[in-house]
């Protein structure tokens, strides 16, 4: 009985592999923000913290960008000794002309590392549209137009950015980057599809300072582990508007290991439960191909459940194939494809056991409400 009951959550999870690539389209393939004549300076944050893999080109993308107004690109760093500022040392002889500062700053203002450091920066940044996005994003050269002109739509108060994986190096880091394009992707499509979710994510966050100011700065975040979805949470709290831009970004996936991607899957999947536990709990249907293998397992596999395992790789499949061809991404390593959903699964079954996350290092404890607490 068990195993019919999981072949059914199967069939549930190919239907929304087929609604998910309609909805990455929808997501994606829009016309964009109408650009106004005026382009207004912006003050771009970008918090550091080592010299990874790809670093150089990530940062590099944002001095690289076609927009006309004024730009002022503020990175920071907690450690003197952090191998990132060799980065932004030739970033900035390479952009002469660019304005471009260097925090180093090790205040600590909560157990959030992160927005410590972008607290620090906050004193140097001179404009009035703040954009704060993750050292490993990397984006187009018209990304911060279309950033920029969808912020200006009316009611709006912030504006984020879906985001896909970009392996740097190796079997592990494409795994983790498959994770994010065909199962992180389409999930965010969806929600905000149906109106399930409104994500604020740190890929991108761009609001204006008396938003910011508003909703209590920085400092307001500085303990919370989901720092991007409580912006965005406040920022609607004003009764503004929160914004997912048609402008897909890449997120450089740097894992070396199967241990270093479990401990990241195992904080964003800890994450997202904290941030809403229904809609995570709901979110095991998707995992097809998983529940088609144990429905195979449970009924001692009868030629219904090899059926519903065919039907669920077909539709898994066309999914990724729908988002490759949207999205502009190489589709190389869709062999790997049953060894990432399995993971995947393993990963949402492991978040309901995990009372702590590992952050750069760093042990912390998750309460009820999000904030961190160092162990």
């Amino acid at each position: 009985m068990v195993g019919w009951v999981v072949m059914v959550l199967a069939l549930a999870g190919s239907a929304y592999q087929l609604l998910a690539a309609r909805q990455v389209r929808a997501l994606l393939v829009q016309p964009r923000a109408r650009r106004k004549t005026a382009a207004p300076a912006v003050t771009i944050l970008k918090p550091l913290h080592g010299a990874e893999p790809g670093l150089d080109v990530a940062l590099q993308s944002f001095l690289a960008q076609d927009y006309p107004g004024t730009v002022q690109v503020v990175f920071g760093v907690q450690d003197p000794a952090d191998p990132a500022q060799l980065v932004v040392g030739s970033l900035r002889r390479a952009h002469p002309r660019r304005d471009v500062a260097l925090v180093v700053d090790a205040t600590p203002h909560g157990a959030n590392r992160k927005i410590s450091n972008v607290i620090n920066m906050m004193r140097r940044a001179k404009h009035d549209i703040i954009l704060l996005a993750d050292s490993d994003i990397v984006v187009r050269p018209d990304y911060l137009r279309e950033v920029v002109a969808a912020l200006e739509t009316p009611g709006v108060g912030v504006v984020t950015c879906p985001y896909r994986g970009q392996a740097v190096r190796g079997i592990w880091s494409r795994l983790a980057a498959m994770g994010l394009t065909y199962q992180f992707l389409p999930s965010v499509a969806v929600g905000v599809g149906l109106g399930l979710a409104q994500p604020c994510m740190g890929s991108t966050i761009a609001l204006r300072r008396e938003v910011l100011t508003r909703i209590g700065g920085f400092e307001a975040f500085a303990d919370l582990l989901a720092d991007d979805y409580a912006i965005g949470a406040a920022v609607r709290g004003t009764g503004l508007r929160s914004l997912v831009a048609p402008v897909l970004v890449a997120h450089n996936c740097t894992e070396h290991g199967l241990a270093e991607l479990a401990r990241h899957e195992l904080r964003w999947a800890r994450t997202i439960r904290g941030v809403d536990p229904a809609g995570f709990f709901g979110s095991g249907v998707t995992y097809a191909v998983p529940l088609a293998l144990l429905g195979l397992f449970l009924t001692g596999a009868s030629l219904v459940s090899l059926a519903v395992l065919a039907f669920a790789l077909i539709c898994r499949l066309w999914l990724m194939r729908e988002v490759d061809r949207i999205a502009g991404v190489d589709g190389r390593g869709r062999w790997l494809t049953p060894l990432r959903d399995v993971l995947s699964f393993t990963i949402f079954l492991g978040s309901f056991f995990v009372r702590a996350v590992d952050w750069r290092g760093t042990q912390f404890r998750v309460d009820a409400q999000g904030a961190l607490r160092r162990i």
